[in-house]
């Protein structure tokens, strides 16, 4: 049944905003929300006004009810004619937001890497043969050298290490974080040299405090015991 036929109904103004409501909440997938939304104007006008795109992207990933608001970023300042329709220009802004985030949400390739560089290690042991910078490349050998990070050590075992690293955008989805140990193969048995838990951090702080970031980072996981051999 198309909307929009030769005898002029519209398939919305025939079901009714409340049963049209219903069904559209049903669509689980963003790419079939943005074809609904494509349509005609009044599909459009219904989906933007409805807020579905905020809805489905909650029913995904709940924890964005966490947001208090949504913020577009353009190259360009808004034009006056945006200001000037208020809660139309909000609504349809906040629709593309949430598109945007929706598609990423579900996409089947993301981006492969979140870390856009390196800010600082809690120690070092060789510096700069054994820097953290190592960590970003995942080959065990560049050129002929080992590539991997060590830190100084502690008599103490339980003293913990960190790295810190400075995400690309102030908005990651982070769906898995990679890690394994460093083999030696220079050795006999070839040991491994790994910590015996990881732990992960994620904040952020804007006067540049990074040990601050570590101790009040936004969200802390648990501890999680590190395999003592190579996976992969």
């Amino acid at each position: 049944m198309a909307a929009g036929d030769s005898g002029g109904w519209d398939f919305l103004d025939w079901l009714g905003p409340d049963t049209s409501a219903c069904i559209f909440h049903r669509l689980d997938d963003p790419a079939d929300l943005a074809r609904t939304a494509a349509v005609s104007r009044s599909w459009r006008q219904f989906v933007i006004a409805s807020g579905f795109c905020k809805s489905l992207c909650l029913r995904i990933c709940p924890d964005l009810a966490c947001f208090t608001r949504a913020a577009e970023v353009t190259k360009s300042p808004p034009s006056p004619a945006a200001h000037a329709s208020g809660a139309s220009h909000d609504a349809k802004k906040e629709h593309r937001i949430y598109s945007n985030l929706c598609g990423a949400l579900v996409s089947p390739k993301p981006s492969a890497n979140c870390i856009r560089d390196c800010i600082c290690a809690s120690s070092t042991d060789r510096f700069p043969a054994e820097r953290m910078q190592n960590t970003l490349d995942p080959r065990e050998v560049v050129g002929i050298r080992p590539s991997y990070w060590s830190s100084k050590g502690q008599d103490d075992p339980d003293v913990p290490e960190s790295l810190t690293y400075r995400l690309c955008s102030d908005l990651c989805i982070v769906d898995e974080i990679r890690i394994r140990p460093y083999q030696e193969s220079f050795h006999d048995h070839h040991p491994i040299f790994s910590s015996k838990m990881v732990r992960f951090r994620i904040g952020s702080n804007g006067d540049g405090n990074h040990q601050r970031v570590i101790a009040d980072g936004n969200y802390t996981s648990p501890e999680f015991p590190m395999l003592q051999y190579m996976p992969y």
